[in-house]
C-alpha cells in the first residue's frame, strides 16, 4: 500500500507539473495544447516510473530522508531529463518537440517532487503504526535483525526487547544498550502481558528452553502474532538468515518440481538474449580490443576456470583487466578495491561491466545464465564451503552474469563478505521468478550507470 501511495503521488506530481507549465508557457490558451501533450507526456511517464524503480526510489526500507535518497533522486532525475530528450528529438513518433514546455515542466517537477518526498518520508516515519515486537532467542541472526528494524523505523515495527533466555548465548554489555533484554521467563509473561506486544519472532533457540511453548500458548488469544524467525527476517532484509535454518529449510522450501515451466522459459530466453546481445555487443570489440592493447601488454581476452550448476567447473571467458600474470607470485587471492593490479583501462571496463561481454557464450552454452549466483573460483569454493555452512548449496541452480548477492551486496573482500552474499543467494534461488529476474536486471543497469562495479 505504501509502494502505490508513493506511485499515485508521483503520477499526480507529473501532471500537476505538466498542467502548470503548460499555463505559465500559455496562459489561458493552455487548454488548446493538452491533448498533444498529455498524449506524448503520458508515454514519457512510463519511462520516467520506470527510472524511479531501478533508482530504488519505491523502497520503503530507502524512504528516509538520507544522503543515500538524496542522492537516488537526484541520479533518477538527471537521467529523466536525458530520457526525455531522447524521447522528443530521436524518435519521430510524436507531433512536438517541446524544448521551452519540457524546461518548465522539468523545474516544476523537481521542486514538487522534492517536497512530496520530503513530506512522505516524514509522515511514513511519525505516523506509521507501529507493531511493538519481541525476539525470542539471542544468536547473530537475531541481533542483525534487531539492528535493522532500529535502524528503520518506517517499516512499522518497534523492537522493544530480546530474549535471551538460554545459556549458550549471552547478551554483551553493548547489547544491554542497544536493546532491551528480556533474560528469564517471568520477565517475558510480565512484558506479553503488559506492555502491548503484537508480534512475537521466535528463533529456533527458544525451544531449548524448558516450558516456553506454554508460556506462549497462554497469550494466542490476546492477538499477539508468533512468527518463525527465518521468514521474517527473510520478507524485511530479503535474505535468508544461516543461523536459523536447517537441512529441513532447503526440503521445504526449494521443489524445484514447481520451476520446470520457469526453467525452460528462462533456457530459451538466455539463449535469445546471449544471440541478439552478442551480436550487437561485436560492434564494440575493436574499440575494446585496441584499448586493451595500448594500455598493458597481454593477451585481449582472460580465461579462468569457475565452478557451475552442481559443482561442474567451467570456463569463464573476460576482457582482460589486469596486468598480465597478476597472481604469478601470490597465487589465487580476491581482487580488493583499488587493487594495484587492475589496468587504467580495466577499471573502465568493471566499472562499466564491459569486462563482462564475452560471458554472452558462456550464457549461449548453457554454462551460465544472465541472472544468478556469482560463479566462484575453484580454489576459493573448496576454502569457503569448509568455512561457511551451506555454501554449496549456492550451485543448486547455475551461476549468472548478475544476480540478487551481486546487486545488494557488490563487494566481497572476506569469508564475512561471503557469508552475507550467500544469504542473498539463497533467497534468490528460493524466490526465483521471471518478476525477480526483471527487477535484478533493471536494477543491474542502474548500478552500472552509476559507476559501480569491480
Amino acid at each position: 500500500m505504501k509502494k502505490l501511495v508513493l506511485f499515485v503521488g508521483d503520477v499526480v506530481i507529473f501532471y500537476a507539473s505538466l498542467f502548470l507549465a503548460l499555463f505559465l508557457r500559455y496562459g489561458k490558451d493552455y487548454t488548446y495544447w493538452l491533448d498533444s501533450h498529455v498524449i506524448s507526456f503520458s508515454v514519457l511517464l512510463i519511462f520516467w516510473a520506470l527510472i524511479f524503480y531501478i533508482n530504488g526510489l519505491y523502497e520503503i526500507r530507502t524512504s528516509k530522508n538520507t544522503v543515500e535518497f538524496y542522492s537516488a533522486l537526484s541520479r533518477a532525475t538527471v537521467l529523466n531529463v536525458i530520457v526525455s530528450v531522447l524521447f522528443f528529438y530521436l524518435i519521430p513518433f510524436f507531433s512536438i518537440t517541446p524544448k521551452r514546455n519540457l524546461f518548465i515542466l522539468t523545474l516544476i517537477f523537481i521542486v514538487f517532487i522534492l517536497v512530496w518526498r520530503l513530506i512522505f518520508n516524514k509522515i511514513i516515519s511519525a505516523l506509521t503504526f507501529k507493531n511493538n515486537i519481541i525476539i525470542v532467542g539471542f544468536n547473530q541472526s537475531s541481533i542483525e535483525l534487531a539492528r535493522f528494524l532500529k535502524a528503520n523505523p518506517q517499516l512499522g515495527y518497534s523492537l522493544k526487547y530480546i530474549a535471551d533466555l538460554t545459556p549458550e548465548f549471552r547478551a554483551s554489555p553493548e547489547d544491554w544498550f542497544d536493546f532491551g533484554i528480556i533474560k528469564s521467563p517471568d520477565r517475558l509473561k510480565h512484558v506479553l502481558e503488559h506492555e502491548k506486544i503484537r508480534i512475537v519472532v521466535l528463533s529456533p533457540e527458544f525451544y531449548k528452553v524448558p516450558g516456553i511453548t506454554n508460556i506462549f500458548y497462554k497469550y494466542i488469544n490476546k492477538k499477539i502474532e508468533f512468527l518463525n524467525l527465518s521468514k521474517f527476517y527473510e520478507i524485511l532484509t530479503y535474505k535468508v538468515p544461516l543461523d536459523a535454518i536447517d537441512q529441513t529449510w532447503f526440503l521445504e522450501n526449494l521443489k524445484e518440481g514447481k520451476r520446470k515451466f520457469y526453467e525452460i522459459l528462462k533456457r530459451l530466453t538466455d539463449i535469445l538474449l546471449s544471440i541478439v546481445f552478442g551480436a550487437i555487443s561485436l560492434i564494440l570489440y575493436p574499440f575494446i580490443i585496441l584499448a586493451i592493447k595500448l594500455d598493458s601488454k597481454g593477451n585481449i581476452f582472460f580465461k579462468q576456470k569457475r565452478v557451475g550448476r552442481g559443482g561442474e567447473v567451467f570456463e569463464i571467458i573476460k576482457f582482460r583487466t589486469m596486468i598480465e600474470n597478476a597472481e604469478k607470485n601470490t597465487g589465487p587471492v580476491w581482487a580488493k578495491e583499488s587493487d594495484s593490479r587492475i589496468t587504467r583501462i580495466g577499471k573502465i571496463l568493471r566499472k562499466t561491466r564491459i569486462d563482462e561481454l564475452p560471458q554472452f557464450w558462456n550464457v549461449l552454452k548453457g554454462q551460465m545464465s544472465f541472472v544468478g549466483p556469482r560463479a566462484e573460483r575453484p580454489e576459493f569454493h573448496e576454502q569457503l564451503k569448509k568455512e561457511i555452512v551451506f555454501y554449496e548449496e549456492r550451485y543448486l541452480i547455475k551461476p549468472g552474469l548478475t544476480g540478487w548477492a551481486q546487486i545488494q551486496y557488490p563487494y566481497v573482500a572476506s569469508i564475512a563478505d561471503t557469508k552475507q552474499k550467500l544469504q542473498y543467494d539463497l533467497y534468490y534461488i528460493k524466490n526465483r521468478s521471471f518478476a525477480l529476474d526483471i527487477t535484478i536486471i533493471l536494477k543491474t543497469i542502474s548500478i552500472i550507470l552509476r559507476g559501480w562495479g569491480r
